[in-house]
């Protein structure tokens, strides 16, 4: 059975991330992009981080240009964005595709046919729920708000 655990990721900063780091933690990941309308999920992506601090949970954020050319900056001007507007701590990884031929095999894995969730990422934010096994448990479309995900998060920590 495949696993988030199975896969690595580019950082940012260029250095490729086995997500084998993630093993015990509850993660979301999600895309994201700098000039969306829902770019203000970046401050409630913050807190959901900051709140779950040290209980086993992870937020880790995936740029894509996939979607009105939103996030069309390089890894750096993404960076600086994230952390000057937003004070993004949690981890960002490298921009990507999420759909089509060129999809990243995460996000591949994330919304393939035999996926809890088998249909293409519709936009920015969508948000993917994972427990500590690796399995995914919940895909949010984009306009649920980070707010609304403590509950089910609350839930996979303390399984």
């Amino acid at each position: 059975m495949t696993t988030l655990y199975d896969f690595n990721a580019r950082r940012l900063d260029g250095s490729e991330q086995p997500l084998e780091a993630y093993r015990g933690q509850v993660t979301l990941l999600v895309n994201t992009a700098s000039e969306c309308g829902y770019t203000r999920q970046y401050a409630g992506l913050q807190e959901l981080h900051d709140f779950f601090a040290g209980q086993g949970f992870a937020v880790l954020g995936f740029p894509c240009n996939q979607f009105g050319g939103q996030e069309p900056g390089g890894e750096t001007e993404i960076a600086e964005f994230c952390q000057s507007r937003f004070g993004v701590a949690f981890p960002l990884f490298a921009k990507l595709d999420v759909n089509g031929d060129g999809a990243h095999p995460l996000w591949r894995w994330l919304t393939q046919a035999d996926s809890p969730h088998p249909h293409p990422i519709k936009w920015n934010f969508t948000k993917f729920l994972i427990d500590a096994r690796g399995r995914v448990v919940k895909r949010y479309e984009p306009a649920v708000e980070p707010h609304e995900l403590v509950d089910d998060i609350k839930v996979l920590l303390a399984r």
